[in-house]
This record gives C-alpha cells, structure tokens and sequence, in this order.
C-alpha cells in the first residue's frame, strides 16, 4: 500500500498539539486516496488524534494540494462563525484537555470512538478574545515555520560545504564484495554492501575523514538512578524528540526508583543524543539548558566532542552524512539497532571551524524560533483558560 512518493498520508501520531508534523508521513497512490476519500484532510478543518498520544488537537492550515489520513484522526469542519483557530487553542488547553482525557475507552490501546466527541462542550468567545487567540496562535505557527527555515538553511550550507547538496547515489542491483572486506566487518548481508555506502564515502575522502570515535566521544552509560532514590529527575524518551529540528520537545517527571533499567544516561547541555534503533534513527536532539542532568534511554547514543560544536554533530546526525552510515550498521533479529562498536566504522569530515560557527549560529536561531512558537502558543492557551475561568459561558457544539 505505502509508496515512495504520491499523495501525503497522515496517522495520530502526526497530529502534535497545534500543528501537524509531517516528518514520518507515509505516501498513497490515487486508487487508493479514491477509495479513502471520506478520510481526505482540507485546508482549515481541526485534528483531533482519537489514539496514541490521544487529545493532541491541530489545524489543517498550509496542508498539501492532496491529503489523507486514517480512522484515528477526527476530523472537523466547523461552521462560518467560529473559528478553527481557536478551537484547536481550547481542544489544546487544559479544559480541552481535560474533557477529550475522559473519552478513551480499552486496556490495551485507548482509543476515542468518533460519536463520543460529539459531547464535548466548546466555549463562546467574544469576537475580541477571538482574534486575539487567532493572533497568537498565527505568531506560533510563523515562529515554528521559521524554525525549520533556519534550520534547513544551517544544513544546507553543511551538504553544500561538502559537495553533497545534490548528492544521488545510483540504484545499482548487484556488486562484488571481497571475502576480506566481509570479514573485516563481520557482515553477511547484502543490504551492508551497497555501492551508495560506498558513494557517499568517496565523496567525503577529500574532507580528511576520521573515524567518529576517534573526534566524538559516545559518551558511556553508567549513571545509576537507583542510588539517588528520592531525586526528581527528567526522563527523555524517543518520543519526547522533534526530530525536525533536533530538539527535546518535552519529558516525563520521574524519580530515581522509579526510573527505568535503561534509564543510565545522564544528560549534559551540550550533548547530542542520537537514537540507536532502527526506524528511529532521525530521533536525535541537542540537549539544551533545561534538560541538563536529565535521563535518557541507553537506546541513545550521547554524543560530545571538543572538535565540533554540538550544532554542528546535531546535523551532521540528522543528515545523510551519519543517517546513511548509521542505517548500515543495523544489525539484530528482534530489535535491529546500532551496535555501540559500529560507530569505531562511522566516519566523519573535517569542518573548519568557520563554517562550524556559521552552522552553529543558525541551528541556535533555529530553536530559539521554536521555544518562542511554543511560548506564543502557551499564552494563546492561557488566554482561553483565563477566559472561561471568569465564567464563560459552554454549551455543545459539536
């Protein structure tokens, strides 16, 4: 069913609160946008995820020309007079929140049944309040466009300073393998010899590569959450990273004895944290002030290094530089990752420090963009609550 390429398809899990992310959207062909064509998503309807992270609300604002999506978003389509901006600040707000949270029905999987929300109550606001939440959340999603802008620009002068803007490996079906090279890496599989590893490398030898561990240190997990019972600490999860820009979204709260087995990270600002696991390996962020002396999962690797800015490996992690390199390590039956002794064949480019600050520069832009979108949402959903909390009046609407 999944193409490579073709008509944008949408599930829960990419309906984040106040907007989509369209960093792990699937494709469909036409046939099939056809046959789901009562799941189409159009431009200003409001998103509500019915499972996973369930009551995550957003608007279809900028959509694509063609979009769909499955059964676990509902979709809403509102009348004239109200505006799809603000009910996706309220369905977002702790009032929001705190009705959509009682619907889940299972033990297993939650899920929100589409004629359940047909319950919840909305709040009528005057036309002021009303565009002044419109405002803010406009603010909010120009601040988050403008993240990943600044982002991208910051990665394209990397792929640019090494020849790798237009990169396209060919689609080669077949090659020979010396038995030496099969021994030296202890690999059987096809898949680990593709002539595109192979490209990508030939195009990096003129940028004096080094092998990763021999200029970035894979930090080693050994902190033990257990001997600091009572303390609170932050727990970072693959699903707390935006793997668009590269930064930890949120976290849990947790305190030592209940941290889990794999909980033996201990985060420093300044680190980047890349995941190991197969399917998940884009899940790399830059830990940041806040999430100093956090835990995270030794499902990541903690990366820190005196030769690069953190920004700098942040990219390089993301891009096709250590994505390609760190997808053909992937070895394991069950739960395919990155074996910690894969990174002695990881190899990187020399950057000189010029172009370093360049990225650096922008990539911090880039997430201050961020942190102020979030902000002008939370003042957005903080207006809402204010709001209905000096009385104002609910009633059913949808």
């Amino acid at each position: 069913m999944w193409k490579e390429s073709g008509i944008p398809f949408i599930t829960a899990e990419n309906v984040k609160e106040g907007l989509i992310d369209y960093t792990s959207q699937r494709y469909i062909d036409a046939d099939v946008d056809r046959i789901l064509s009562k799941s189409r998503v159009y431009e200003n309807e409001v998103l509500l995820s019915m499972s996973g992270k369930v009551g995550d609300a957003a608007i279809a604002i900028n959509i694509p020309n063609q979009l769909n999506s499955n059964q676990d978003i509902v979709k809403i389509k509102l009348k004239s007079d109200f505006s799809p901006y603000l009910l996706t600040v309220f369905l977002n707000c702790k009032y929001g929140k705190l009705q959509v949270l009682r619907l889940p029905v299972g033990s297993v999987q939650q899920h929100i049944f589409l004629w359940q929300t047909k319950s919840l109550l909305i709040p009528k606001f005057s036309n002021e309040i009303t565009l002044k939440v419109e405002k803010l959340y406009k603010k909010s999603l120009d601040q988050h466009e403008q993240g990943s802008l600044l982002y991208a620009q910051a990665e394209n002068i990397l792929l640019d300073t090494l020849g790798l803007k237009e990169f396209n490996p060919k689609n080669i079906n077949s090659c020979i393998v010396n038995l030496s090279d099969v021994q030296s890496v202890n690999r059987l599989d096809a898949d680990y010899f593709q002539p595109k590893y192979a490209e990508l490398i030939n195009q990096l030898t003129k940028f004096n590569l080094t092998p990763l561990t021999k200029v970035i240190n894979n930090v080693t997990a050994k902190f033990n959450p257990l001997a600091h019972p009572d303390q609170q600490f932050r727990y970072v999860e693959l699903a707390d990273i935006d793997s668009t820009i590269g930064i930890i979204n949120h976290c849990s709260e947790i305190t030592g004895k209940e941290a889990p087995s794999r909980a033996k990270r201990l985060l420093k600002e300044g680190d980047v944290i890349v995941s190991s696991i197969e399917g998940s390996l884009n899940k790399t962020a830059l830990v940041e002030k806040q999430y100093d002396g956090s835990l995270a999962s030794t499902g990541f690797f903690q990366l820190r290094s005196s030769k690069f800015l953190p920004e700098v490996i942040l990219i390089m992690a993301k891009s096709i530089i250590l994505q390609m390199q760190l997808t053909r390590e992937c070895a394991g039956t069950i739960l395919t990752a990155v074996p910690k002794e894969s990174l002695n064949r990881i190899l990187v480019p020399e950057i000189k420090i010029g172009v370093q600050k360049q990225i650096a520069s922008l990539v911090q832009e880039s997430h201050l963009a961020r942190q102020k979108s979030k902000e002008l949402l939370e003042q957005a959903k903080k207006t809402v609550e204010d709001m209905i909390e000096k009385g104002t009046l609910l009633e059913e609407t949808l």
